[in-house]
């Protein structure tokens, strides 16, 4: 019968307490950073004006949301549009908007 030996290793020990200067991040360069965040983000959100990016003719039930070949402008069929309202849903610009008939 052989003889097992386990041999003990030295634990790497972890520092329970982090540098204060990991702790915190730099404020003024965090500002910075969420500043640019929030101008980027109205750059690209803020406008209300339709793209062209087709999401309202793909979502829509009835089909009669289209792009006219000559000018390349989203038109919407009125005689055919039963106002369920997903294309202003799904608009990711909120450039479709839903208004009740009088």
């Amino acid at each position: 019968m052989a003889d097992c030996k386990i041999e003990k290793q030295k634990r790497k020990r972890i520092p329970l307490r982090i540098s204060q200067h990991r702790r915190r991040p730099n404020t003024a360069e965090q500002e910075r950073v969420t500043r640019q965040a929030v101008a980027e983000a109205n750059r690209c959100l803020g406008t209300q004006t339709c793209e062209g990016c087709d999401v309202c003719s793909l979502f829509c039930p009835d089909l009669c949301i289209t792009r006219d070949p000559e000018t390349g402008r989203v038109v919407i069929d009125y005689d055919y549009c039963k106002g369920c309202g997903i294309c202003a849903l799904v608009c990711p610009k909120g450039a479709i908007t839903m208004v009740l008939e009088e």
